[in-house]
């Protein structure tokens, strides 16, 4: 039911054979390089201000890592084909026959997304607000070129937000703030220049 289900959002999503011009184009900036935002989002809430602001950042960060690193692990015990491998629908972009689910691209920037958007601290609540339309224009393009199933998406929300939420229990905070200062120290060295001159925060 669930894999026919699939194979239908599958058909309905993915390019048709003809895909040229500005919509190939536009899809393949989004499924290549949209990712990149997050990290320069995550650079920005940690070189733009300091305590909260860091502390969000280094937890997204760690919420992306872990769930990443489950996607390793479901990838290694289940092998799942992606549309290209098992001769579906149509391709557009070049990937690694690896297994598809869930999605690493969908999974980094949901995650990230996920925690800042649901955070305190307000220019990280803004940032992560951001971020999830843009997580879902990844997921989209994705499918749409056809290297990963709808159902990869679904489950790199599910890895993302079960790892958002853990990104907010007590265990995760204390380990954050045992972590941060050792991270701001090796900041303040590494980038001594630049934040003597008035360029970045220390």
């Amino acid at each position: 039911m669930l894999e026919h289900l699939n194979l239908i959002l599958f058909s309905a999503l993915n390019a048709h054979a003809g895909l040229t011009g500005w919509q190939l184009l536009g899809a393949v900036f989004a499924a290549r390089w949209l990712i990149l935002l997050m990290p320069l989002a995550l650079l920005v809430l940690w070189a733009g201000g300091s305590g909260a602001r860091r502390e969000v950042a280094l937890r997204a960060c760690l919420a992306a890592l872990c769930a990443l690193a489950l996607n390793g692990l479901i990838g290694h015990l289940w092998y799942s084909p992606r549309p290209f491998v098992a001769e579906v629908g149509h391709t557009f972009l070049f990937h690694d026959p690896d297994s598809s689910f869930p999605s690493d691209h969908a999974t980094s920037l949901f995650s990230v997304a996920l925690v800042l958007a649901f955070s305190g601290v307000k220019p990280a609540r803004r940032l992560g607000l951001a971020l999830l339309p843009l997580a879902l224009v990844v997921a989209w393009s994705r499918v749409y070129l056809g290297v990963h199933w709808p159902k990869d998406m679904m489950g790199a929300l599910l890895v993302s937000g079960t790892m958002a939420l853990l990104a907010y229990t007590p265990a995760a905070r204390a380990a954050c703030a045992r972590v941060l200062p050792r991270l701001e120290t090796l900041y303040r060295r590494v980038l001594a220049l630049p934040i003597g001159r008035g360029w970045l925060r220390p």
